[in-house]
């Protein structure tokens, strides 16, 4: 019997003792290949001897530092770090401690921002179906997926949602890429104008949506047409990257591959890539500028913001990224693992789509390919895929819920940035056989 309480309670997990690249191996000795680096966070895998030293110096020298009395060396260096890299206009970092904490403060700081210029009366959110910002409950309200929402919907606030940029199953049969984006955004100001030009806060996406739909990639100008919707109604843009960014997808920053700068924008996982629990929120000069001449302080905070430990092994990971010039492995090795599951199911009838960028990659699974139908929920095959993958010593990120909140299947990949091209063959082919035999089980093939 365990004392602690796990999210599926009644299921009994195997222990992880130790790391190894990129496998992870449990008391038993089995050795696991993790091919979703966790939930995207273990980009560099389980042993980085870099990062590992990194932590030993600062916890050494100094493990914390309450934000309220001091900042720290390590805090400042990793804000510099990420700004001279980030998209134009974003200036500042507001450090936090994971994914749902950096939407939570980033929401905060939209508010703030119109009420410290005068603007109270914007209040709305307006997110998309099918997105995901994280579990808190102001991150659980702006998201948009319905089945995580349900259970908690008397105590969320309100929030609005329009349609994902979703190709495969929202673009309408023969039309084109800049229609299809054009539809999208008309649809986002038709949302803005029916709530009340002046009443909406922030438009809230993910650059490539992650854990919800699995790896679904903007199309076109999509986010340059968003982009300019909100600029034309004073609304504030928020890049949720807490999944896809910090190289994720090839480019530190997700949206540089679209040429969009936000507002806001929020990254975590891949920021500290597991070796200590890190996120943060990149902050506009003008959000900035407005809350130090006004108020003079953000109405916000946590106790390990700005985490001296965190923030060394942080920078240590970029470091690493960017001096072992992993961004180039990372679109090298996603190009290979999208053609070569695309090559696997170019003929599988039940394989609907393969997409992602970089090492960003999903797999929807449907019962009529020609149809696009998914799989009845009832049969909850993401959870025999899982299954049948950990048996083969395979992690993957399957779910459910994929079409609407219920109904279909997909499998996410986000292997560690340190891939060789024969671990992607090995993922490929593990993959390929944990599909194949979860359909068995579940009466399909």
């Amino acid at each position: 019997m365990t004392t602690v309480f796990h999210r599926a309670p009644k299921r009994t997990l195997p222990v992880a003792v130790a790391g190894d690249g990129i496998e992870i191996i449990d008391s038993e000795g089995k050795r696991y290949i993790d091919a979703s680096g966790g939930a995207a966070v273990s980009c560099l895998g389980h042993s980085n001897q870099r990062v590992i030293d990194a932590i030993e110096r600062q916890v050494q020298q100094l493990p914390y530092a309450h934000t309220s009395f001091f900042t720290t060396e390590p805090a400042e260096a990793l804000a510099d770090w990420l700004v001279e890299r980030a998209p134009q206009g974003l200036g500042h970092v507001y450090f936090v401690s994971g994914g749902s904490e950096a939407i939570e403060a980033a929401l905060k700081l939209a508010r703030q921002y119109f009420v410290e210029i005068g603007e109270p009366q914007r209040r709305h959110f307006i997110a998309r179906r099918q997105s995901y910002h994280g579990n808190t409950l102001g991150a659980l309200a702006i998201g948009g997926n319905a089945w995580r929402r349900e259970p908690f919907l008397p105590i969320l606030i309100e929030a609005h949602h329009v349609s994902p940029c979703y190709a495969y199953r929202e673009q309408r049969p023969g039309e084109s890429d800049n229609a299809f984006t054009q539809r999208l955004a008309d649809e986002l100001e038709s949302k803005i104008l029916e709530l009340g030009a002046d009443t909406v806060a922030a438009f809230v996406a993910e650059t490539v949506v992650g854990a919800t739909a699995g790896a679904v990639p903007p199309v076109g100008d999509y986010l340059r047409k968003i982009r300019a919707v909100c600029d034309k109604y004073g609304i504030l843009l928020i890049l949720d990257e807490i999944m896809c960014g910090m190289g994720r997808t090839g480019h530190l920053y997700a949206c540089d591959e679209d040429n969009v700068a936000p507002d806001l924008l929020t990254i975590a996982k891949g920021l500290g890539a597991g070796y200590q629990p890190i996120g943060a929120t990149l902050v506009s000069d003008r959000i900035f500028d407005a809350i130090v001449e006004g108020s003079g302080f953000f109405q916000h905070g946590h106790t390990y913001i700005g985490h001296a430990t965190a923030c060394a092994a942080a920078l240590e990971v970029q470091r690493v990224i960017e001096e072992d010039r992993l961004l180039d492995n990372v679109k090298a090795r996603g190009e290979q693992l999208r053609a070569s599951l695309r090559e696997h199911y170019s003929r599988h009838d039940h394989i609907g789509d393969v997409r992602g960028r970089g090492m960003f990659v999903g797999v929807e699974l449907v019962e009529d390919r020609a149809t696009k139908v998914p799989f009845a929920h009832e049969l909850a095959l993401n959870v025999t895929i899982k299954r049948e993958a950990m048996k083969r010593g395979l992690m993957v990120y399957p779910m459910g819920g994929t079409v609407d909140g219920v109904s279909g299947d997909h499998v996410l990949l986000a292997p560690p940035f340190i891939c060789t091209a024969e671990d992607i063959d090995r993922i490929v082919s593990c993959l390929t056989d944990a599909i194949d035999d979860a359909l068995r089980v579940v009466g399909v093939r």
